[in-house]
């Protein structure tokens, strides 16, 4: 961006206001996260932050429920799970009467800003509680409770919610705060339970949380679903799905063991059915656990297991996405509030895509209750439309697709070509897997791949298929052979950027080569997440999660010995995704990347702050170093310069992470990442076919037969490679232009430096969309 087009906070003053956060309802991983960065940000623009301990209840009861906060009330609290100002129920809240006492204690502290992290429930009663405001001010001036000129002084309350359930049940936010990491729960019991049921040949009946929402996206002949018990479906590759939205119609018992049956006559040695809590079939009759596994045994004789995962999913330390979107979402909360005027309504800061939208909070609410009255009218079909869920066709068209991967491996990649191989042959098209890359396509390493051969792929990490960085040029007579001999009609390439390299290569040789005039497509994987034309890269979740881990077993070990710096580097090439989303989401103090140049004066400056902050009571520094951030100034030296320059303040250590950040089985987040931007290729994949097929061949060589699949911004976008190589630094092997840049600033404001933060890409208040645009090659899916 321009400089001129850029907007600044620091016109944004706080000085003088007060803003106040609680958490209410049920608890969720991340939200933690997301009040401190509230308390920091709203300290940072000069304002007075209180916490509200219980919730709704803390603010009926006053005292020492209501506490002003420091920036050090909330330090060491990213990591941890739950909310530690803690969530009550609060009939009193309610009530008039408990409304009017809150209403007295906010006014006594001066708070006028109110933060609320909840579900729809609590957000409801914070815009009810907003809207009688006036009229409660006025009951206290009339009790004598407060005096007039107080009434006047807070005659405007201002409301800006987060939305914090593992459930992802509220509508207008694609992601709600805790959802992923409840993701990282279940996908861990399931795949250790994977092992056991392949042991015995046993079915497993999984219950997982849901009461209103299920939440995955089956498509095709895979199960149909929506959140908790769809995503986590999606990610481990579940057998059948029971979720609220899609009951299922009569004789689903026939189709399901029909189902089960053939997948064990199949060689599949284990069965998983995951049923959200709230399921029910179309006469509104619950599904339970114990029915489908009864179910299960009388049809099939299986050895059948019934696992109720219960409040484990709402425990453990939130994921490095949970702890991300929540420190994103809690500054662009305070942002809300220095923004708010008397006439802006309450607002819940939601994400949209890879970007912060505002939306009016009771648009949101009333859609959520929407769905949930669709639901008891049995308008089940309404209530998937409300949720947003996106049907696909199927088509036949008998092609011959080859899936391949290239550059180094990424978790994910395998879910992602699983998807491929699946959606492909339901489309009708005959499936092919090259082995080793583009290496292994000249060599001829290609064979055909069928559904079964892909089962259980979804959790594995690396790449089943081999890769290799190999790319075509030197190799492209052989590579045009192999097309020819196996009657290739398009390619799907899964890789970082080295694929993307290699389909340029394969689009300049079109001239040349008669077999490259086919449609190509690229779906980005990689940990570095370097490729241009993306926000988001298959793998770097994954990696991100590894290296918060990480930080954060180091972090304890700092906190333990005390007066101590860590120095990490990460990996990423030239590109500092890792090292900068991975500082934010471990609560770094720095990070240092190729991106932004640094020197010395920057280096001192840091040991400096470092300094200071060792006389609080916060004894600790944790610091970040892309791998190829600076050919001097290396890990090596970094730390041998704050060793010497920390003397007698505090010591240091470094560590380099290495490949450790590829390795593991791939995040939830990956696995349906991968999983939907495959489906979604393979569609476009198809369209593209049936439009090139003249004369009983395949001719494509316009621009757009060859794309790259990325997300950018809100929706999930086909760019023609040839129109990327603009936006590409091809020397360095990165974007010339890097979204995640603007997140850089709120690491540093959450570390206490001083610093400018760029608000003009923040989000602004716009209306909720109840529809979907209908299925296009750029629409979101």
């Amino acid at each position: 961006l321009k400089h001129h087009s850029m907007k600044f906070f620091e016109n944004l003053s706080g000085a003088g206001k007060c803003v106040a956060v609680l958490t209410s309802g049920g608890d969720a991983q991340g939200m933690n996260g997301a009040v401190r960065a509230v308390v920091r940000m709203g300290i940072y623009v000069g304002a007075k932050v209180y916490l509200i301990h219980e919730g709704y209840q803390g603010m009926v009861d006053g005292g020492d429920n209501i506490k002003e906060a420091t920036w050090e009330s909330v330090s060491s609290m990213l990591q941890v799970g739950g909310t530690f100002i803690g969530s009550a129920r609060c009939a009193e809240f309610r009530t008039h009467d408990g409304r009017l006492r809150a209403a007295q204690n906010l006014v006594k502290r001066g708070i006028t800003n109110l933060c609320v992290i909840g579900g729809d429930g609590s957000l409801t009663g914070a815009n009810l509680f907003r809207e009688e405001w006036s009229g409660l001010l006025e009951e206290l001036v009339q009790s004598g409770k407060i005096d007039e000129a107080a009434a006047q002084a807070h005659s405007v309350l201002h409301i800006v919610g987060m939305v914090g359930s593992i459930d992802n049940d509220f509508c207008g936010t694609d992601m709600t705060i805790g959802t992923d990491s409840a993701l990282h729960r279940i996908i861990e019991v399931v795949d250790a339970i994977m092992t056991t049921a392949q042991s015995h040949q046993r079915t497993f009946v999984l219950e997982v949380m849901g009461r209103h929402c299920g939440y995955v996206i089956v498509c095709m002949c895979l199960c149909v679903c929506r959140y908790l018990a769809l995503v986590s479906a999606l990610a481990c590759g579940a057998d059948w799905v029971f979720i609220p939205e899609l009951p299922p119609e009569d004789g689903w018992e026939d189709l399901m063991c029909q189902k089960l049956s053939e997948n064990r006559a199949d060689k599949k040695r284990l069965n998983i059915i995951i049923v959200a809590e709230g399921a029910i079939d179309s006469s509104n009759k619950a599904i339970s656990t114990d029915y489908v596994k009864d179910l299960v045994v009388r049809c099939l004789g299986f050895d059948t297991r019934v696992t109720i995962l219960g409040h484990v999913q709402r425990g453990g330390t939130p994921s490095a996405f949970d702890r991300i979107l929540a420190s994103r979402m809690g500054v662009e909360a305070v942002l809300a509030l220095l923004e708010a005027s008397p006439g802006t309504p309450a607002c819940v800061v939601s994400l949209c895509g890879n970007q912060a939208v505002r939306l009016p909070l009771m648009e949101c609410v009333q859609m959520t209750q929407e769905v949930q009255k669709a639901m008891d009218e049995k308008k089940f079909e309404e209530a998937v439309r409300l949720r947003g869920f996106v049907c696909v066709c199927v088509s036949q068209s008998p092609f011959t697709v080859a899936v391949l991967n290239v550059g180094a491996p990424a978790a994910g990649m395998n879910a992602a070509v699983r998807s491929a191989v699946r959606v492909g042959i339901t489309e009708g098209h005959k499936m092919l897997a090259v082995n080793d890359g583009f290496e292994g396509f000249s060599k001829g390493q290609i064979k055909e791949i069928k559904w079964g051969d892909v089962g259980g792929w979804t959790g594995q990490g690396g790449s089943l298929l081999g890769t290799k960085r190999t790319l075509p040029l030197k190799k492209l007579d052989k590579i045009a052979e192999q097309i020819r001999i196996h009657n290739i009609n398009a390619l799907l390439v899964i890789g970082g950027f080295e694929a993307f390299e290699c389909v340029l290569q394969l689009c300049d040789a079109r001239s040349k080569y008669e077999e490259f005039c086919l449609p190509m497509c690229m779906l980005p994987a990689t940990i570095s997440n370097n490729v241009p034309g993306t926000d988001l890269s298959i793998g770097a979740d994954t990696s991100l999660n590894a290296i918060v881990e990480t930080c954060d077993r180091i972090k304890q070990s700092a906190s333990g010995t005390k007066r101590r710096v860590f120095i990490i580097e990460t990996m990423g090439g030239y590109c500092g995704y890792l090292a900068s989303v991975g500082g934010l989401a471990a609560g770094a103090d720095a990070a240092y990347i190729y991106e932004e140049p640094f020197d010395i004066r920057d280096l001192q400056a840091n040991v400096e702050h470092l300094t200071a902050k060792m006389k609080t009571s916060i004894q600790r520094g944790l610091v970040l170093r892309n791998e190829n951030s600076n050919d001097n100034y290396t890990t090596d030296f970094i730390y041998q310069l704050y060793s010497e320059e920390g003397k007698g303040v505090f010591d240091c250590r470094k560590n380099v992470l290495g490949h450790m950040q590829q390795g593991g089985a791939p995040s939830p987040f990956d696995r349906n990442f991968g999983t939907k931007i495959a489906a979604k290729a393979m569609q476009w994949i198809s369209k593209r076919l049936r439009e090139f097929y003249r004369e009983g061949r395949v001719f494509a060589n316009t621009e757009d037969s060859a794309c790259l699949l990325g997300m950018r911004r809100r929706a999930l976008l086909f760019q023609p490679v040839i129109q990327l190589k603009d936006e590409t630094d091809f020397e360095h092997r990165i974007p010339k232009e890097q979204w995640w840049l603007k997140l850089r600033p709120l690491m540093k404001i959450l570390a206490k430096y001083k610093t400018s933060y760029d608000v003009s890409d923040s989000g602004q208040l716009e209306h909720v969309v109840r529809l979907r645009a209908k299925d296009t090659d750029n629409s979101t899916i």
